[in-house]
Parts: C-alpha cells; structure tokens; sequence
C-alpha cells in the first residue's frame, strides 16, 4: 500500500486513457446591489468581519467599519466567534458614531423578544455588509440588527472580493504592523488594536478616499482637504 496525492492519481489514470468525469464549474452567482436607500455617504454602510492572529490562534478580533469613509469605529478581541461578539462591536461602534439611540426602542425591541422579525427593507437606518458566516446569519445576530435598525447584506459565497472593504483594512493593519501576530497576551491585543485603531483613524492618509483620513472624510472634512490641495 502507498499514498498518492489526488494530482499523482489523475495524472496516472490520464496516461492510462481513463477518462474521469469532472466536477462541474460552480455558477457564479451575480453580485446582489445594495438596497436603494444605502446612500454613498459616511455613517449608513458599514462593514464587519472576524480575523486571527498567530499569537492567539484561538482567539479572534472583530472589526466593524464605515465603508464609505473607510473609518473603524470598533473592534472586539475574543475567545469565541459568535452573536454575541457581533452584537458588542456593533454596540460599541454605534457608540462611538453617535448613534447608540437607534438600540433604546423598548417597545420595539419587546416586538422582536416575541418572535417578530419584520422585513427590515421597510424602515432600515443602516446596512452591514458581511459574508455567510453562521455568527453573521444566526437568528440572534439578525434579530439584534433589526432592533437597532439595520438591515443585512450578505456576500456570494466563496467570493472575498464582496468585503474588500474590510479585507483591506485586516491586510494594511497585519502588514504595517507584524508585530500584533508576535503578541500572545489577549489583553496586549486588545490595547494595540485600540492604538492602531487611532492611527487609522486619525493619521493614516488613505489612497481608497483620495489621501485623507477616514476620521476627516467621515466627519465631512475630507472634500475641503483635497479641493484646498
């Protein structure tokens, strides 16, 4: 007996005259347009995503941000990858947009408790774009966004591509500083991110928005920069 990989094997059948049947391509699905009301403008599409670090394989870090102006409002590290995480980064990110009103509806919030998820495309405040995650899918995750008044949008399966935005900002963070894989200490972690986080923020001049940061494109500052320029 002796272990071939799968491409040793097809390569011997082949030579062989063996035809083996192959897997159909998979159909690649059109990209869903963001719903109509989404305006191109700071504070209303936001994007969210986990990453690890290989300083704490077992740990994870969530960040949410705006995708227009490319600002990062909040991040969350954690031993676990579920609802709950989601529903504390979204919490502080609204927080810290200024828009933590959107989760005191008692009434409302009492409406979802009791088992009534309405469609959210009728009274929608925000958009959070993800991917098909089960923590980004569950029945908790879309029942805290619909109490805070926004709407969900998943990206196609197996296609990245839909969340470059927050793709990019785990690439630049990891690359700029490898030293956040090195850290072993979850706390370390958590108060680089928040470091790096202001840096982003607040210094780092950004290609994407025309070399500015995202905390001067987000609070309406960035087109006075670069017209001034």
């Amino acid at each position: 007996m002796f272990y071939a990989s799968e491409s040793t094997v097809l390569r011997v059948l082949q030579a062989a005259g063996v035809v083996v049947p192959e897997r159909p391509a998979r159909e690649r699905r059109s990209r869903r347009e963001w719903p109509e009301w989404a305006d191109l403008v700071p504070g209303v599409i936001t994007i969210y995503d986990f990453t690890h670090f290989r300083g704490l394989p077992s740990w994870c870090a969530i960040a949410v941000m705006d995708v227009v102006s490319r600002y990062w409002p909040a991040t969350v590290v954690s031993p676990e990858e579920t609802s709950t995480q989601v529903e504390v980064a979204y919490t502080r990110a609204l927080t810290v947009l200024g828009k933590a009103h959107l989760l005191d509806d008692e009434h409302f919030l009492a409406e979802l408790r009791g088992g009534q998820v309405p469609d959210h495309d009728d009274f929608p405040v925000l958009l959070a774009l993800s991917d098909n995650g089960p923590q980004m899918t569950s029945s908790a995750t879309r029942t805290f966004m619909a109490g805070a008044r926004i709407a969900q949008h998943f990206g196609r399966p197996g296609t990245p591509n839909d969340q470059a935005w927050v793709e990019s900002l785990f690439g630049h963070v990891k690359d700029e500083h490898p030293h956040l894989d090195k850290i072993t200490d979850p706390y370390e972690l958590d108060a680089e991110l928040d470091a790096i986080r202001t840096l982003y923020n607040e210094v780092r001049l950004h290609e994407g928005i025309g070399y500015v940061t995202p905390d001067d494109e987000h609070h309406g500052r960035g087109e006075a920069i670069r017209t001034a320029r």
